[in-house]
């Protein structure tokens, strides 16, 4: 049997946040569409799930255009079974959402959901790709000092979400 590592980036404005997860079922695009606008309504969004058997397309669904291409493109190009992406419209956020998309019951688990670069590494085998794991951003560089502490309540607070 032969086994290849591949890296793959996720591609996407630097701005755009972003949820990649497993599921276990075709359902799992209609019910992660309502999900979604059930927990935001008016919501933009754009997702795709990559089908792992039958014809084994990949699957889409979303408010937006633009987002829906996206995230088909980046599924396509991870062609992992069962993956899905979903790409948020400036403005919204994984936190306003994650807990939604984890109780839609499909959903087996979520590698990441940020805004940072990500690569993804995907295994490949004769029959197919399996997603192990995601590198989310950058290494880290130290430990945060009294400035980097204010830094980040600040922060917080001026995005509204801590008072």
């Amino acid at each position: 049997m032969n086994l290849e590592l591949k890296i793959i980036r996720i591609e996407k404005p630097t701005s755009l946040n972003f949820i990649l997860g497993q599921s276990h079922f075709i359902k799992t695009v209609e019910d992660l569409h309502e999900a979604l606008v059930t927990a935001v309504p008016g919501i933009k969004f754009g997702l795709a799930f990559c089908e792992s058997s039958g014809k084994a397309l990949v699957r889409w669904s979303g408010t937006d255009e633009s987002l829906i291409e996206l995230a088909q493109n980046n599924a396509l190009a991870l062609s992992a079974g069962h993956s899905f992406i979903v790409f948020l419209g400036e403005g919204y956020y994984p936190i306003n959402v994650l807990n939604a998309i984890q109780r839609v019951p499909e959903v087996v688990r979520v590698f990441c959901a940020t805004a940072n670069p990500v690569e993804v590494i995907v295994a490949e085998t004769e029959q197919g790709r399996g997603i192990l794991g995601v590198i989310d951003g950058v290494k880290s560089q130290g430990i945060e000092d009294e400035a980097g502490i204010a830094w980040r309540k600040d922060l917080l607070r001026m995005i509204g979400y801590k008072l």
